[in-house]
């Protein structure tokens, strides 16, 4: 069993438990649930594309940065340029939780993307009760037709969809409702980089697709590399938040970027 399957079985019982505590009906009373979502899409079209991600640990790096907050952090990103905030809620394998999202949403004015695995209904409803924007799908661990569904749910519900893929079979799973799609450097299973492979299957996508790169993009160089291959958008964790202040990490990069 690899990482992904491990983190899928313990998804489906924090899914489980997560039901038993708030209903649907709750979630949908939640104060922030009927509020008017930002767009990522909109924002990585006319800002600098960076998705500047907090995450304090990964299954690949171990402990990352546990000693950040989360809400100095996100509106250091606001601040300083970034086109939107990726939150990791998985707690077991990532250290994140929803909270973190509600905790910076009426703080800052630029669209969260909710990073974790998705893989049930109910898990949406959860992400607008907390303040997301945007959630991601996985491709490698959704089928296409769950894709299409959560897609749709996704968007009755004003939440922008970020697929993310990494093989060229995962390009069937792709559709025009689609909103961005994300191209991980990273394999999920084996967590080995490879930019160049990123480019190859972003050339295959339809050609007015926004494109994001996500993961292993750890130097000004990589970064780009990648957008004169001619991605949209960057989704950036490690390169920050391995920093003992994020915030200022990501000043700098968004001032070597523009210099």
């Amino acid at each position: 069993m690899n990482i992904l399957d491990k983190i899928i079985d313990q998804k489906k019982q924090e899914v489980s438990e997560a039901k038993k505590k708030i209903s649907l009906t709750q979630l949908k009373d939640a104060v922030v649930f009927n509020r008017k979502t930002f767009s990522l899409k909109e924002s990585v079209k006319s800002g600098s594309g960076i998705i500047a991600e907090f995450k304090r640990q990964s299954p690949s790096k171990g402990i990352i940065n546990d000693k950040a907050d989360v809400l100095e952090v996100a509106t250091s990103y606001q601040k300083f340029g970034a086109s939107g905030i990726s939150i990791l809620t998985d707690s077991e394998f990532f250290g994140g939780k929803l909270e973190d999202i509600l905790k910076v949403r009426s703080e800052i004015s630029i669209p969260i993307l909710r990073k974790d695995f998705m893989i049930d209904e109910y898990q949406f409803y959860e992400a607008k009760a907390n303040g997301a924007d945007v959630i991601l799908l996985i491709a490698s661990c959704l089928s296409q037709n769950q894709v299409q569904e959560f897609t749709q749910l996704s968007h009755e519900l004003g939440l922008e969809v970020l697929l993310e893929i990494h093989t060229e079979d995962e390009l069937k799973h792709f559709n025009k409702e689609i909103d961005l799609v994300g191209i991980n450097n990273r394999n999920l299973k084996d967590f080995k980089v490879d930019l160049q492979h990123s480019v190859n299957l972003k050339n295959l996508l339809p050609v007015d697709t926004l494109a994001v790169a996500e993961s292993g993009i750890y130097s000004i160089d990589d970064f780009k590399f990648l957008k004169e291959k001619g991605f949209d958008g960057f989704l950036m964790g490690e390169y920050f938040m391995r920093n003992e202040n994020p915030g200022i990490a990501f000043e700098e990069f968004i001032k070597d970027v523009r210099n």
